[in-house]
């Protein structure tokens, strides 16, 4: 199995014993080390670091962040994504986020902001994960006249633009928010697998109430998922990895992993 989409920095002091736990379980999880508020991605960077080659890293700005419109941060997220454009499989999470707008303007300094870091991606000739809340169809439309490849992570649109995305050659992410959210199931039964990644977006959108969501929870996405299509978990399991390797490059052998930290293999 693996993760699509995690946070592991939001872990905060018993990381360790999450990502070695996962370690028994999964293959890889994808780390989107995101910039917002308090969470800064050389942070992130810095604590994940020895574990790359178990985790893939992606660097990005959160659009809820991005509402800001603090521009000396964006340049100096951006300066790190260059310094780092040759260790990360994408850029983001970037996007729109319209639930946590409050105003017109924050809504325009996320859009100034998004297409900044889409004009980067098509740059530097990298993927990019979408996150779209609220404003799924105008991030659509931004990263279609951008001309980039973008996961769409823990969509939860309707099921038509689900369709239109996967159409046009972006994977959907389906999130372990498929046990509870209506939308995220709708999705999943309008997507043929071969369209989809699945993800957990831990901590967050746990299927289970009281506990924390951890990347190992992917299992859950792959048991729902097979239900639907009426698929062995196995099928689904098999079809989803190679989605995801497919869509972010990743390469088993693209890092060495040990105690002594982050080599290139």
């Amino acid at each position: 199995m693996i993760d699509a989409h995690a946070h592991f920095e939001f872990y905060r002091k018993d990381f360790p014993q999450v990502i070695e736990e996962c370690r028994k379980e999964l293959k890889a999880v994808v780390d989107s080390m995101t910039e917002y508020r308090k969470t800064h991605v050389w942070k992130s960077w810095e604590l994940l670091k020895p574990y790359f080659g178990f985790i893939f890293p992606t660097l990005g700005y959160h659009p809820n962040e991005a509402r800001r419109g603090n521009w000396e941060k964006v340049r100096k997220v951006e300066e790190f994504i260059r310094t780092h454009r040759d260790e990360i499989v994408a850029i983001g999470e970037i996007g729109l986020d319209y639930h946590y707008a409050e105003n017109e303007r924050q809504r325009e300094n996320q859009r100034q902001i998004f297409r900044h870091f889409l004009e980067l991606a098509v740059e530097l000739k990298l993927p990019v994960v979408i996150h779209a809340r609220e404003a799924e169809a105008e991030a659509f439309k931004l990263v279609q006249r951008a001309g980039v490849r973008a996961y769409f992570h823990s969509f939860s649109g309707s099921p038509r633009l689900a369709k239109e995305i996967a159409l046009n050659g972006h994977p959907v992410g389906i999130s372990t928010g498929i046990a509870f959210i209506p939308e995220v199931r709708a999705a999943a039964e309008v997507l043929e697998v071969d369209e989809i990644l699945v993800e957990t977006d831990a901590p967050y959108m746990s299927p289970f109430p009281g506990r924390r969501n951890r990347p190992d929870y992917v299992r859950v996405v792959i048991e729902e998922v097979a239900k639907l299509k009426g698929m062995s978990f196995e099928e689904v399991e098999r079809a989803t990895e190679k989605n995801t390797r497919e869509f972010f490059g990743l390469n088993p052998g693209r890092w060495a992993y040990g105690d002594s930290g982050n080599k290139r293999a």
